[in-house]
């Protein structure tokens, strides 16, 4: 049997994701600038939602990229 993994946003005690901290939310994406299940990640329910939104708007401000068309167009 595989361990679970744990949050790794309630290990640290993190209370805010930053949107602007682009190469913490960089590293929940995938190659295809798709946001990670939890499930590969490890994440609890509310940090998901939280980094989910924090994707999202940095994604808004031009911060990361919305598809992976994007990067390979703009080099992001």
């Amino acid at each position: 049997m595989r361990r679970r993994k744990t949050c790794a946003f309630c290990t640290d005690r993190t209370q805010v994701i930053d949107y602007k901290d682009v190469e913490l939310l960089r590293r929940y994406l995938t190659e295809h600038a798709q946001i990670r299940p939890r499930r590969t990640t490890g994440t609890c329910a509310k940090h998901q939602r939280r980094l989910a939104r924090a994707i999202k708007r940095a994604r808004h401000l031009a911060l990361l990229p919305y598809s992976h068309e994007h990067i390979r167009r703009y080099g992001a």
